[in-house]
């Protein structure tokens, strides 16, 4: 009850540090992980092992899923060059790096152990660094790169992390044997995401209730993860892929009552979950300071130190290398004409933003936690308290130090919004108006059709004037006219499902991204709802033609 008693209270302070860091401006992982490391130092609090088993599973399985949700295959195979290299080059560089720094400061430490140190850093968590992005409005482009990478970046790094940790506790691993069973691992793990996510699709699009949705959502993610551990593949990459090819359909099949509610449901326990594993990390601490001489405690802390350093170092080192040669590649020629044509070379003010935006988060603590602690199932993992006081250290030094001085940076470069995704937003709402519009010819009743159609005449013009830069933005919310809604809802659904199919096509043919996608169909999703409350039975049972 005492445990329950500090988690209640330690989520509340969450709360209230995640208000004043919007206040403020910088990600709130990084005043929850100084609360985090204050609560090792607070005495009486308890002293609390997590299962490894469950560490990963329980908050990197549904964190991941919220990310992928929102990715934009578009947007990603536009910048998969960038993304890529973050993924796998800024990844190996930085385990390199760390494990070569690891050795030299502990002679005495396995080199699979230096290995799985380095893994469990590499990877950065872009939740932190968007947090405040989006607050300042950067290039869209940029957020695009920092979110694809950490979907990937996991996946590499957690499957090294795997192999070093197991080449730990067995002894030996065969170099011969690891390329073929990363390539397998990868294949298995694409394969099972896809066919999952029709399997899940179609036993959501049979549940219409909010509460039975979320719940087979939730429980659906933790058994993908959990069966793609059981067949030994990558549960990262598999939940990545999974939660990419169920949004694709998800729009058709998930209707607008259950799709909002189950949004907000998701966003709540992502904040939980952040919050929760920096509190298990600070009790895991407590224990941690606890077995530790003043000595011992200082020898740590200054491997922690250049571990960490070297983690900054490694990533901003890679993110110039590459952003250099790629505008290298596409400098002009001597005649004037480009000699590559390289649409992802990144500008040297957005390449110290992104080389800045390092800071580690939920992934490194939950593998620092899934690390074995002994017992009957085996032995511990060597250095296990050293590995876990200094990932915390790197996840508490970068969100401090880069967290904090990011919005200043940003401010520093004058690195501004495009207005990219604003375009494609506009542009989306002429778009789905128009094939609304279109429908109100085919309706036998003269009058409630010159009624519709003058409504979305109205609506048109106003949303064309935003596209061509005049007028005021009306976010898509204009009022259903009162008497058409009454007169019929289902001539109303039938214009409001054409905005919605036509929404989808222009997804579908890449004319917009994911970003201006989830905005409009948020409007359309309002719309919906709306009607619903208006008419009794106006719902029709599902997206693909219910009221947009």
């Amino acid at each position: 009850m005492h445990v329950f008693e500090i988690i209640i209270a330690l989520l509340l302070a969450g709360a209230g540090l995640t208000a004043l860091s919007q206040r403020i401006g910088t990600p709130y992982p990084a005043m929850v992980a100084l609360a985090g490391a204050g609560l090792a130092l607070v005495p009486g609090t308890p002293t609390l092992v997590l299962d490894p088993e469950l560490a990963l599973t329980l908050f990197v399985a549904p964190v991941l899923l919220d990310a992928a949700f929102d990715a934009s295959p578009r947007d990603l195979r536009a910048n998969w060059r960038t993304v890529a290299g973050l993924a796998i080059g800024a990844v190996a560089l930085t385990i390199v790096v760390v494990a070569v720094v690891a050795r030299l400061l502990v002679p005495g430490m396995p080199w699979a152990v230096a290995v799985a140190l380095g893994a469990i850093v590499a990877p950065p968590d872009a939740a932190a660094a968007t947090a405040v992005l989006k607050q300042l409005r950067p290039p869209h482009r940029l957020l695009v790169i920092l979110e694809g990478e950490s979907l990937f970046n996991d996946a590499s790094a957690l499957l090294i992390y795997r192999l070093a940790v197991g080449a730990t506790l067995a002894g030996a691993l065969s170099p011969a044997g690891v390329l073929p069973l990363l390539f397998i691992v990868t294949v298995g793990s694409v394969v099972l995401g896809f066919v999952l996510s029709r399997v899940i699709l179609l036993l959501t699009a049979r549940i219409h209730d909010v509460a039975i949705a979320v719940v087979v959502q939730f429980c659906g993610t933790f058994a993908v993860w959990m069966l793609a551990e059981r067949l030994h593949l990558s549960g990262i990459l598999t939940v990545v892929v999974f939660a990419m090819a169920t949004t694709r359909r998800a729009a058709d099949v998930i209707p607008a009552r259950v799709r909002i509610p189950s949004y907000a449901v998701w966003e709540f326990a992502v904040f939980v979950l952040n919050v929760l594993a920096f509190i298990l990390v600070g009790f895991q601490l407590k224990a941690i300071l606890g077995r530790l001489d003043s000595r011992t405690l200082i020898e740590y802390a200054g491997i922690a130190g250049a571990v960490c350093v070297a983690t900054i170092l490694a990533r901003i080192a890679w993110v110039s290398g590459a952003a250099a040669f790629s505008r290298w590649r596409c400098r002009p020629a001597p005649d004037g004409t480009t000699g590559h044509r390289d649409t992802v070379a990144l500008s040297k003010r957005a390449a110290a933003v992104v080389g800045w935006c390092g800071m580690r988060g939920i992934v490194t603590l939950a593998a620092a936690l899934a690390l074995p602690t002994g017992g009957s199932d085996g032995p511990a993992f060597p250095y296990r308290d050293l590995v876990l006081f200094t990932a915390f250290s790197v996840v508490l030094g970068t969100l401090v130090v880069q967290g904090m001085t990011l919005r200043p940076l940003i401010n520093v470069l004058q690195l501004e919004d495009d207005g990219s995704v604003e375009r494609e937003v506009r542009l989306a709402r002429v778009e789905t108006l128009r094939a609304a519009l279109s429908t109100t010819t085919e309706l036998p009743d003269e009058e409630l059709s010159g009624l519709l159609r003058r409504r979305y005449e109205v609506m048109l013009r106003r949303a064309e004037a935003e596209l061509d830069g005049d007028g005021h933005t009306s976010h898509g919310a204009t009022a259903s006219d009162g008497r058409a809604v009454n007169v019929n809802a289902a001539i109303v659904r039938r214009a409001t499902s054409a905005e919605r199919q036509r929404l989808l096509a222009l997804r579908a043919d890449g004319t917009i991204g994911d970003a201006a996608f989830q905005r409009v169909e948020q409007e359309l999703d309002l719309k919906e709802l709306d009607l619903q409350q208006l008419v009794p039975g106006a719902d029709s049972g599902g997206a693909s033609d219910s009221i947009a």
